[in-house]
């Protein structure tokens, strides 16, 4: 991470803020990095500095546009028309880490083979501050291997829950 990506994940903080739709941008801007980051041929299309800005640009507001929160579509086109797409997980990263520690939370990435809704999301943050002591703020991405359950993780600690898991068990007990 540059001092260049921390000044865009304080800008994004800053921005996401101001708007006030910081737990609905935050996620979608998780969700989209990651997106970004496991295919390689949006990778590629939206890194490829051989394309004009404007093109790259045109690209994600085609694909986000009207699929997520104006802010998100801004800010992600920003990072893409700066050619700083293969920066934008980390960015992100930082983003949440920083939105983190202004509320005094831990991210809790959190893997469900299905999107949780924001009551599901409330009370796993609930059950996870009972268990681990910690105020949690879930980021939940989507993962069909995971096949259902969730995988969870704070920090270096993993609670993996997961239908997978499970069956990986009970095979190897067999």
């Amino acid at each position: 991470m540059t001092q260049r990506d921390d000044l865009y994940a304080e800008a994004f903080t800053t921005v996401i803020w101001a708007e006030g739709n910081v737990n609905e941008v935050s996620d979608e801007l998780f969700r989209l990095a990651r997106l970004i980051e496991d295919n390689d041929e949006l990778r590629t299309t939206l890194s490829d500095q051989s394309i004009p800005a404007a093109r790259r640009v045109q690209v994600v507001e085609d694909l986000l546009g009207g699929q997520v929160h104006p802010v998100t579509v801004s800010l992600v086109s920003l990072v893409v028309a700066n050619g700083r797409t293969s920066e934008l997980s980390g960015i992100v990263d930082k983003m949440l880490a920083l939105r983190a520690s202004h509320t005094n939370r831990q991210i809790a990435e959190v893997r469900s083979a299905v999107e949780l809704d924001d009551d599901q999301k409330r009370r796993l943050a609930e059950a996870l501050k009972v268990s681990t002591g910690l105020d949690v703020e879930v980021v939940v991405v989507i993962d069909p291997s995971v096949m259902g359950g969730l995988v969870t993780q704070i920090g270096d600690t993993v609670i993996d829950g997961s239908v997978r898991s499970r069956l990986t068990q009970l095979r190897e007990n067999f």
